[in-house]
């Protein structure tokens, strides 16, 4: 047989064999990506393109399904937001790694709980093990407007060394209650008595004065510090305490000193709102 011939076999079966090989990398590349993926998960993503693909074909109907669990799903997030107080505005995500063990992103997550606003930035490792998810938080970064507060400052710096979110939104919810109802009583008392009641700080201070305008120079200061421990446990302190003119407090040492324990044995029996608008009465009555 003519030696051409060979030839151009031989430069056929090189052309197919390339071709092999180019066609198996691609395989082994196609397989490397799609074990980023269970069964579970592929299984999803065929049945979730094939509801898209019926769903063209019902029209109207699953336009008004999608409707109607749109509605459901913002009753149900509603709901939540009234019940916790946390309310996110922005969240995005970016995957740093992936691999066969787990993937990493990165989340930025900022929001209010109440009047609260604060920005959460951190890593995520999502791991699987058989039917088992687990994650681990890390370079977790927390920025909260309420910062000035030392005590606030230190249970942050603790939570980010744990990388513990939970605790965070857990400890977080319960003292922004108590900052709200400390702002809201504040102001319920301004605008029962504005003749007696200031607030010099506002209504995101932590103090209110009271003043007889009857009673020149007399004023009580009533202190309301919400005290977050490096725990996350929130707890309400209050104190009074008392300026009285020197003629005064000559002719009344006792009566004034006592005024403070008063307050505190108050705050005990009849609580919080109680006590301040019994105190607020008794000072409203002297002349």
């Amino acid at each position: 047989m003519d030696k051409g011939i060979f030839q151009a076999y031989e430069d056929e079966i090189q052309a197919l064999e390339e071709e092999i090989r180019l066609l198996t990398e691609k395989y082994e590349d196609m397989q490397q990506e799609s074990t980023f993926f269970s069964d579970e998960e592929i299984l999803k993503l065929i049945n979730s393109f094939q509801r898209e693909t019926q769903g063209e074909t019902k029209g109207h109907e699953s336009l008004s399904d999608l409707k109607a669990q749109l509605e459901s799903l913002e009753a149900d997030l509603l709901f939540l937001t009234e019940f916790t107080g946390f309310h996110f505005t922005s969240h995005s995500k970016k995957t740093v790694e992936k691999t066969q063990d787990g993937t990493v992103q990165k989340h930025r997550l900022s929001g209010k709980c109440h009047s609260l606003s604060f920005q959460l930035e951190f890593q995520l490792l999502e791991m699987q093990n058989n039917e088992k998810v687990s994650a681990v938080v890390s370079d977790l970064r927390i920025i909260m407007e309420s910062t000035k507060d030392s005590n606030v400052s230190k249970f942050l710096s603790r939570t980010e060394e744990r990388g513990d979110l939970l605790t965070f939104f857990r400890s977080l919810s319960t003292y922004a209650e108590w900052y709200e109802h400390r702002r809201h009583t504040f102001l319920h008392f301004k605008a029962k008595y504005p003749d007696i009641v200031t607030l010099p700080e506002g209504l995101l201070g932590d103090f209110i004065i009271l003043r007889n305008p009857k009673v020149s120079g007399f004023e009580l200061m009533i202190v309301w510090k919400i005290h977050l421990d490096e725990e996350g446990i929130t707890t309400p302190v209050l104190d009074l305490l008392p300026k009285v003119p020197e003629q005064v407090l000559e002719q009344k040492m006792r009566s004034v000193e006592s005024i403070p324990g008063n307050f505190r044995s108050a705050l005990r029996l009849f609580g919080i709102e109680a006590a301040i608008e019994n105190l607020i009465k008794v000072l409203g009555s002297e002349e």
